[in-house]
């Protein structure tokens, strides 16, 4: 079955009427489309992709921020047999020409005039099979000498009636190129199949009720597999989708979409843990004591339902209260309706998961790969284990092999490497498992625990182990560290490079009469290096001696996308960090 006709038709005959889809275009307030009007959309898109001699089989790359296009052009391209090539809207003119050429995409959708102007580079070389540019913003200024045609004008003069191609379900979809923490990216095959059996096994593990009803807020990169799933998952349940085009707009978003369901990466659940329990700390002593009473009466109910025992009544009543007084308010900064939130990408600490559970939001933790189709485990609504990364879902097998590597076979496992055979023979055991790269262990009630990136995992002069992932983890669920990279192979000890929240420490600043020049002097200020210094000491007290950080650098200026340092889903790419910033590690030592 094609995944665009498990999505498009099955919602247009059920119901046509209701709202699919939200947007919001510059100036404007956010716009719904309703099944019928996006199916249209999305039909006359493939006719126009057809007119343009897209094939079955062909590549179409999308080069775009999230928007309304990206999600039509992307079904669009599915419906008519084509495979979708998502491309990070901060890759590089160098990064997005590699995957044009590799995937030998003949059509591309762009977002933006730096994504335009990159695309007409790639298209003048001879190299590539790049044909056309579709423009989805009128503002971008396009040069029709170079095939460029504006995505409205392109479908303005095609029906939008359209037959969707038949698919089996093991004919590729898409392909995702991996974001390259190591090496160079790959392109994952991922398909039709791949992606509803994923779906189905979801809808059995959650039984949701009432799942047409939800509201899901897109601020993730669309280009990265775990948004894209995601919201494809709730189009394939007849939920709404809002599309965020820039993620930094995400606090303003919430409050106007009031979205009840998410997903999102750690770093912003860590950002609201860390900022609730400041402003609780900077509070007087009776709100103070009403917070603790609160998440100590969140905690006790959150316990009893994840174990499925009864509230009793006396305490049904405490909740409300502390509902009113404390958790409605923390609620409301995420809009007031959202309950359900998919975490990817990295661990979570166990502290924050209890703390959002205390307040009645549900984040599942889960655990996946682009190889995977995103998850292979997650937090169920009950029986789950804090500090885990939850339980493998229907149609997937999870096991343990040498160096305790995670290895996963079923539903969501991709197909290969497009044109790659080595690479993909190098990530499958003999007897057909999936290598994941992560180190982990089961439970005896099947939990699974991510213990490391097999290939992160330290090792000091001394012999010792370190998992850096745990111990970041742990710094940066502070107010005041933004970034850290912990450095130890090799070494005699830990060290690490530390980018400040500067917003707090803005504020640190101020409190203590510091005057503010600039950050590259405030970051070796002796008081602010003896401050950080002790609020490590504190964050690491229960660590192990050979795990505690013995020195570390502050940075000036956060890792960012555009150098290279993080990609796009904020992962730091460690090997980029430590040889750009060796003189500085160096010095440590």
């Amino acid at each position: 079955m094609n995944l665009a006709e498990a999505i498009i038709q099955k919602n247009i005959e059920k119901h046509p009427l209701k709202s699919a889809i939200g947007f919001k275009k510059k100036n404007e307030g956010w716009k719904e489309l309703s099944w019928k009007k996006f199916g249209e959309i999305v039909f006359k898109t493939a006719n126009a992709l057809k007119e343009a001699g897209i094939k079955e089989d062909d590549k179409v790359a999308i080069y775009s921020d999230n928007s309304s296009e990206w999600m039509i052009f992307d079904l669009a391209a599915m419906s008519l047999g084509a495979v979708t090539v998502p491309i990070y809207s901060t890759n590089n003119a160098e990064q997005a020409e590699y995957i044009i050429c590799d995937s030998e995409a003949k059509i591309i959708l762009v977002g933006d005039q730096a994504q335009y102007d990159a695309s007409v580079e790639i298209l003048q070389k001879n190299d590539n099979n790049l044909e056309t540019i579709i423009v989805s913003k009128k503002a971008v200024w396009i040069k029709k000498e170079f095939n460029s045609f504006y995505l409205e004008d392109f479908i303005a003069k095609v029906s939008p009636e359209a037959e969707i191609y038949k698919k089996e379900l093991d004919d590729v979809a898409t392909l995702i190129y991996t974001s390259g923490t190591t090496g160079t990216p790959k392109g994952v095959m991922l398909t039709h199949g791949n992606f509803i059996k994923a779906f189905d096994a979801h809808f059995e593990f959650f039984k949701f009720k009432n799942f047409e009803e939800e509201l899901s807020l897109a601020f993730l990169p669309l280009s990265h597999v775990f948004e894209r799933s995601w919201s494809l998952l709730c189009l394939y349940g007849g939920a709404r989708v809002y599309f965020l085009e820039d993620p930094k707009n995400i606090a303003k978003a919430l409050e106007e979409v009031k979205p009840t369901m998410m997903c999102a990466v750690p770093r912003f659940f860590q950002k609201i843990y860390a900022g609730v329990l400041e402003k609780a700390e900077e509070g007087s002593s009776l709100k103070k004591k009403i917070f603790d009473w609160a998440l100590e009466t969140g905690w006790e109910t959150a316990e009893l339902r994840r174990n499925e025992k009864p509230v009793p009544f006396g305490l049904k009543i405490k909740e409300k209260i502390a509902e009113a007084l404390v958790f409605s308010k923390i609620k409301e900064r995420m809009g007031g309706r959202l309950w359900f939130l998919p975490c990817g990408g990295a661990s979570l600490s166990p502290e924050v998961t209890r703390f959002f559970e205390s307040v009645g939001i549900h984040v599942t933790v889960g655990y996946g790969l682009t190889e995977t189709t995103a998850t292979l485990t997650l937090f169920p609504f009950t029986h789950f284990e804090h500090g885990t990364s939850g339980k493998a879902l229907p149609g997937v097998e999870i096991r343990i092999g040498a160096d305790n590597e995670i290895q996963a076979r079923g539903n969501g496992i991709m197909k290969g490497y497009y044109n790659n055979p080595e690479e993909t023979q190098k990530v499958f055991t003999e007897d057909g498992w999936f290598k994941t790269g992560d180190a982990g262990k089961i439970d005896e009630n099947g939990n699974l625990t991510i213990t490391d990136r097999l290939k992160d995992l330290m090792k000091t002069s001394n012999g010792k182990y370190i998992a850096p992932q745990q111990i970041e983890n742990l710094l940066t669920n502070n107010n005041f560290i933004q970034q850290i990279v912990l450095i130890a192979e090799g070494r005699q000890f830990a060290s690490a490079l530390i980018v400040p929240n500067f917003e707090f420490l803005h504020d640190f600043l101020k409190k203590n009469n510091i005057p503010f020049t600039n950050w590259e002097e405030i970051v070796k200020n002796e008081k602010v290096n003896d401050f950080y210094k002790q609020k490590i000491k504190e964050l690491q007290e229960h660590l192990s001696e050979f795990e505690k950080i013995k020195k570390f650098t502050l940075m000036p200026a956060e890792f960012e996308i555009n150098t290279g340092e993080i990609t796009p889903t904020l992962k730091v790419k460690r090997n980029v960090v430590l040889k750009k910033y060796a003189d500085l590690i160096d010095a440590m030592y």
